[in-house]
């Protein structure tokens, strides 16, 4: 059974301006270095007129794991994530390295009065027999913790150049 999930982030920038850092590779490459986790790659970056595709790659150390996880994977936890975004909304997918599982989701962008709102909408499903559920459970909390993290590097990243 999968799980759904549904995330919001504010921000004090426009829309507009939220969604030109997401396409940015500078934007990307800087995140990626202060909260991109151990051996944390932008792998491959493409972009035309219309539209804006990326693959990154995220580690999180086994030590910050919790320990159904970390005897799971039997060691750090590899996150590949490919993003697609044209005008304000954007699609990702989400595979971790030794689990069968992936999270799908579409994001949105919108301007909300004094800034703007990023919303995440999807589902995570981790095809373990027993321990699926709880993993998915684990899944959507690392997510929207991960979310708030880049909210918060995007808001001062914008801060930062005017």
């Amino acid at each position: 059974m999968a799980r759904r999930i549904e995330h919001h982030t504010t921000s004090p920038h426009s829309a507009e301006k939220v969604f030109g850092a997401l396409v940015d590779e500078t934007y990307l490459r800087d995140r990626l270095a202060e909260i991109g986790g151990t051996n944390a790659e932008l792998v491959m970056f493409t972009t035309t007129e219309v539209r804006t595709s990326y693959q990154l790659k995220q580690g999180v150390p086994a030590e910050h794991l919790p320990s159904m996880a970390k005897s799971l994977l039997g060691g750090d936890l590899v996150i590949q994530r490919i993003e697609n975004w044209a005008a304000l909304a954007g699609t990702v997918e989400v595979t971790l390295g030794g689990v069968p599982g992936r999270l799908d989701g579409a994001f949105t962008i919108t301007d909300n009065g004094s800034g703007s709102k990023l919303t995440l909408t999807g589902e995570v499903k981790v095809s373990i027999p027993l321990m699926g559920g709880k993993l998915e459970k684990l899944i959507a909390e690392q997510v929207t913790v991960l979310l708030d993290k880049e909210s918060e590097f995007t808001s001062e990243w914008l801060a930062n150049r005017g």
